[in-house]
């Protein structure tokens, strides 16, 4: 039986998130859910790939999560002719000292936005692989670490496919989050529409530390996820390895990235307990970028969203622990 309890004020209060989130609101209109869980992917120390149409805010959030906290920020736009020494550094020979020197790219940030990123080449793309999943950069045999915290937020285009490369499935999973924004409301809209402010993205003032975030993300794994709710979370990821139409299901990284998130929501919302609900509300967005719908399927419902379709499907079809 999960003890339902509140959780006691951290040293760095939830209220500092409140404030987080409330600024964040004032960026990015009418959008509550998709801004909590971005908060629950750094919360987590994941990285969040932002999928949407042009022009529905994709840059906007990401620039404004990564300026929300007093830190470092690099964007990179990446582009077809870029090289993965555009983003990690390249060793040149310093012919003062006559010794071969590091400098250091654009990676070793806290924020990194990945404008578009799957416009660059794989290669280029690959060359995140490692920064993503172990917060290290190697080069020519030395191994370096990147600055703490660190995210990557990383936009594209769905829509659009001429001069693109799609990211792989290895790329994907190290995503910890797929969010889509979608458009606004007509109040929204129209809020949007008479902010004179043309990027209120650049105008936000930081909330937190960066030593903050560590302590609030420290916390995290402190948040109690009940035996019951792992079991109904395994459950779930069986089912997607089962599916007909999945060639692909959850892999485990996918599983402990939804545990994560799980006690990521659960903290931001006051609780020293995860419940059925965060796991049901976070499938989708921890999930869906993971699973690869297979060609039947897909040729015969042609939609983009099929398998966030899927999942719903399968979260009404296992049985919610009490």
């Amino acid at each position: 039986m999960i003890e339902r309890e509140t959780m006691e004020a951290p040293p760095v209060a939830l209220s500092r998130l409140s404030e987080l989130e409330a600024a964040l609101g004032l960026v990015i209109r009418g959008k509550a859910e998709i801004l909590r869980l971005s908060l629950v992917c750094l919360l987590a120390k994941g990285h969040l790939l932002i999928e949407d149409v042009p022009g529905v805010g994709k840059t906007t959030l990401a620039h404004a999560l990564a300026r929300s906290v007093r830190c470092d920020f690099h964007r990179l736009q990446f582009t077809s002719d870029m090289l993965p020494s555009d983003v990690l550094g390249v060793t040149i020979y310093n012919a003062h000292t006559q010794a071969f020197e590091f400098k250091t790219g654009p990676v070793f940030t806290n924020f990194l936005l990945a404008d578009e990123i799957n416009r660059t080449t794989p290669k280029t793309q690959s060359a995140l692989l490692e920064a993503m999943n172990e917060r290290q950069v190697s080069i020519d045999g030395t191994s370096y670490r990147l600055p703490e915290p660190f995210m990557v937020i990383a936009t594209q285009n769905p829509v659009e496919h001429h001069g693109t490369y799609p990211l792989p499935e290895s790329q994907l999973d190290r995503f910890f989050m797929r969010l889509r924004i979608g458009y606004p409301d007509a109040a929204s809209e129209r809020e949007i529409v008479r902010n004179k402010d043309s990027f209120p993205g650049g105008a936000i003032e930081p909330v937190l530390e960066a030593q903050e975030v560590l302590e609030l993300q420290s916390r995290v794994i402190r948040v109690t996820v009940d035996n019951s709710l792992v079991d109904y979370m395994l459950a779930i990821v069986e089912r997607t390895r089962a599916h007909e139409s999945l060639a692909l299901g959850v892999s485990p990284r996918g599983t402990q990235a939804l545990y994560r998130a799980t006690q990521a929501l659960a903290m931001l919302e006051g609780r020293d307990y995860a419940i059925p609900d965060d796991v049901k509300r976070l499938a989708v967005p921890v999930f869906a970028h993971r699973v690869v719908v297979n060609t039947r399927a897909a040729l015969a419902q042609r939609s983009s969203d099929l398998s966030d379709r899927i999942l719903e499907e399968i979260l009404t079809l296992v049985e919610v622990p009490l």
